[in-house]
């Protein structure tokens, strides 16, 4: 029996929910589709890698992703110059320009510098006409050996810091790391009035 302002039990449980449900039986198609449109780019672009152009290595925003290493938007203009590479040559043989990126460190700059010179080193450069070479164009023995790239080329790996192992010594063991951490608090609360003490000490010490 209801009481008081309580709702009244009005619970729909039959719903027609057979007419709301969605389903995808076309997800096989789709992959074989896609499967297909990735072939015929692989063949439109053709010598050039499918991934696409050379992207630098960058640490992702924030510090929850700051650890993490990514690919980034293009190279910067200074990475370019200590490579080696002209600015405006560098979109034609497949290598990504960002000219607002800035170096903030120098591992970084040092990097994706040896990134550069790394797909330099292994670069075939087709002509842009079949039979007119120009200079920085590889031999035809490199253009006959060379096939395209399926893929990521080059790919992003953190390298995992080695571990070293010590022997724990008993000056180890008799280390506090909380006492230590106190003391050097206290030391450094206490600078500035130990520095003024001596320096009111030996203001005495000259006058006598």
């Amino acid at each position: 029996m209801v009481k008081h302002n309580n709702v009244i039990p009005n619970e729909h449980f039959r719903k027609h929910w057979q007419n709301y449900v969605k389903t995808w039986f076309n997800q096989p198609a789709r992959k074989t589709r896609r499967r297909l449109a990735r072939q015929k780019k692989a063949v439109k672009i053709f010598p050039r890698p499918t991934a696409g152009p050379l992207r630098p290595i960058v640490h992702g925003q924030t510090a929850k992703y700051n650890m993490k290493l990514r690919a980034g938007k293009g190279f910067s203009l200074e990475e370019l110059k200590a490579a080696g590479i002209p600015k405006k040559l560098a979109p034609t043989i497949g290598i990504a320009i960002d000219h607002r990126r800035r170096n903030r460190s120098l591992e970084g700059l040092q990097a994706n510098v040896q990134r550069l010179k790394t797909y330099k080193a292994k670069l075939v450069v087709f002509p842009r006409r079949g039979r007119k070479t120009k200079a920085g164009d590889s031999t035809p023995e490199e253009l006959a050996n060379a096939t395209q790239v399926q893929g990521s080329y080059l790919p992003i790996v953190r390298e995992k810091p080695a571990v070293e192992l010590v022997k724990i010594t008993d000056e180890m063991k008799a280390f506090k790391a909380y006492y230590k951490l106190r003391l050097e608090r206290t030391n450094k609360r206490h600078l500035g009035a130990r520095l003024k003490r001596a320096a009111e000490a030996e203001k005495e010490d000259s006058k006598k």
